[in-house]
């Protein structure tokens, strides 16, 4: 008997060496119409060497077959394959908990959206707080900010607060506004603004950093919902085809986790870290370190210095053409941007600056350009993230001072409908400038800002190549001297974007000896009509060299 065992044993032995010796040697996924970026150029091959999560090669079946032996042989049935897509700009806690909230986005009136929340406090009555993320007035009807007294008809009993689709405007209920102790002689804090009645009562909308007053009143995340809104956000990201997202604005708790998280392999797609420059622990993150794990970058920090133009706090230097004695919010001075300059490059980290109105971006580039050589965005890649009204005479000052251009295409189809009414004609000359940036020798690492807007990067690529809506209008395109060619816009996605996360040696496109991160997809992006690259559907995303879905 014991004589029998063994020789299974023995058996089993040999067949697990044999399983791992063939597991070792690469894997060779052919009939593809393949595509990637080798020294800025566009390539196309129709097959793909790789092993052990690393590219071997890419070219013809019979190159690759002549240069290596493979084990396993894959037929891609002539789908196109793309590099794994990075979104250069997102919030994935801000994601997962959107998944887990009410979304009122492209509702198209403020009674419609109190139903929904309505229908979403009745599934959940056991929730203290109802939360929920998305309302736009801009697509209403009269276009005004809502009231509170819409949501007190539905909901008096809980505390109701709404963030608006940009994140920089807030809408209350009564129980909310009480429980944050606003009440017509709160007075508007620094950097923010409480929306009032003509008698002077808080209406129920509050803008940038008074939206402080209702969300401190808002029970803390435990581990567990952070956990989980992670694990959420990351599932959704791997379907839409992305395999790498920058996080805009870490703060310390989802920084702790993210930590544990890598290093126990639970991170399933690449991250890269912008630290929260308004976390009072921001000091202690930078002098723990930048973290270079494979799937966890940290090596950059995220300020503010003013609010979105939809909610009219993005900073102008001029008045609003619609609202004549209002220049937005500048929450960040000059001064103060110099002092977080000057701790956060102390430290060798990025800083990459969120900066929508012309103020904000002139004041941005005025500190830059003020850096010694070793701080100097050429040497630690600051960014301006979004950059959407600009002077025109300041792009070329992007690529003089080497500064990165962190750009989401599909802002400017949703905000087509209002920025010429808050701009006027004028000022759109330098507004979602792709093109005069691109001229410009500007670096453009493009992304979403989910969940501001939807995460699923073909959008944003049809919004760059057509400038268009979901809808395909307007018919030419808004503005459309400042549209991409397909190509521009998929770099945009790809190598620069994993250049603007110091990723470029690792990902972005497929080389040899870069990982195996890549996506096949249902349509050629670059043979489909572009009105309908936003309806292209990922069938499989890999990254390190496995399928994950």
């Amino acid at each position: 008997m014991r004589k029998i065992i063994l020789t299974l044993l023995s058996v089993v032995t040999l067949a697990l060496g044999a399983l791992q010796s063939a597991e070792a040697l690469p894997t060779l996924l052919h009939n593809v119409k393949g595509y990637t970026f080798e020294n800025g150029e566009l390539k196309q091959f129709n097959s793909i060497l790789f092993e052990d999560g690393v590219i071997l090669a890419t070219g013809s079946q019979e190159e690759l077959a002549e240069m290596n032996s493979f084990n396993i042989s894959i037929d891609g049935k002539g789908k196109t394959l793309l590099p794994g897509l990075i979104d250069a700009h997102g919030h994935l806690l801000g994601l997962g908990l959107n998944l887990m909230r009410v979304d009122l986005r492209g509702i198209q009136s403020e009674g419609e959206t109190v139903d929904a929340v309505g229908q979403y406090a009745k599934k959940n009555p056991d929730t203290r707080w109802v939360l929920g993320r998305g309302w736009n007035q801009v697509l209403w009807l009269n276009k005004e900010f809502p009231s509170k007294s819409s949501l007190d008809k539905t909901i008096a009993g809980r505390p109701v607060w709404l963030s608006r689709i940009d994140g920089h405007a807030g809408w209350a209920n009564s129980k909310a506004l009480e429980l944050a102790g606003i009440d017509k002689s709160t007075p508007d804090p620094e950097g923010g603004k409480i929306i009032r009645d003509q008698s002077g009562e808080a209406t129920g909308v509050l803008i940038d950093a008074a939206m402080d007053l209702v969300e401190q009143k808002i029970p803390p995340l435990n581990k567990k919902e952070r956990k989980a809104a992670l694990q959420l956000a990351f599932d959704h990201l791997i379907r839409l085809g992305i395999t790498s997202v920058h996080d805009a604005g870490v703060d310390f708790e989802t920084y702790r986790l993210m930590l544990e998280l890598s290093g126990k392999d639970r991170i399933p797609l690449r991250v890269y870290g912008m630290l929260s420059g308004a976390d009072p622990r921001l000091e202690a993150m930078l002098k723990y370190g930048k973290v270079n794990h494979p799937f966890l970058k940290i090596q950059s920090v995220k300020l503010y210095t003013d609010g979105a133009l939809g909610s009219r706090g993005a900073a102008l230097l001029e008045p609003y053409s619609d609202e004549p004695d209002n220049k937005g919010l500048l929450l960040t001075t000059a001064d103060k941007l110099s002092q977080y300059l000057a701790l956060i490059t102390k430290h060798g980290f990025q800083t990459n600056i969120h900066a929508i109105g012309d103020a904000a971006n002139h004041m941005v580039l005025q500190e830059l350009a003020k850096l010694d050589k070793e701080q100097s965005a050429k040497t630690l890649r600051h960014r301006i993230e979004h950059a959407q009204v600009v002077v025109p005479e300041e792009i070329p000052m992007f690529a003089k001072l080497g500064v990165i251009a962190s750009m989401q295409p599909t802002h400017a189809t949703s905000d087509m409908n209002m920025a010429g009414d808050r701009l006027g004609q004028q000022r759109l000359e330098g507004a979602y400038a792709w093109r005069t940036f691109l001229d410009n020798n500007v670096i453009i690492a493009s992304g979403s800002d989910f969940p501001v807007e939807k995460a699923n990067p073909f959008l944003g690529l049809h919004a760059a190549v057509t400038r268009q809506d979901a809808d395909n209008l307007p018919e030419d395109g808004w503005i459309p001297s400042q549209k991409l060619t397909v190509a521009e816009a998929l770099k945009s996605f790809t190598i620069d974007a994993a250049y603007a996360g110091f990723w470029e040696d690792s990902i972005g496109s497929l080389e040899k000896g870069k990982k195996a991160d890549f996506i096949l997809i249902d349509n050629d992006i670059f043979t489909i009509s572009k009105d309908k690259i936003d309806n292209i559907q990922v069938r499989e995303t890999w990254i390190d060299g496995k399928r994950v879905h």
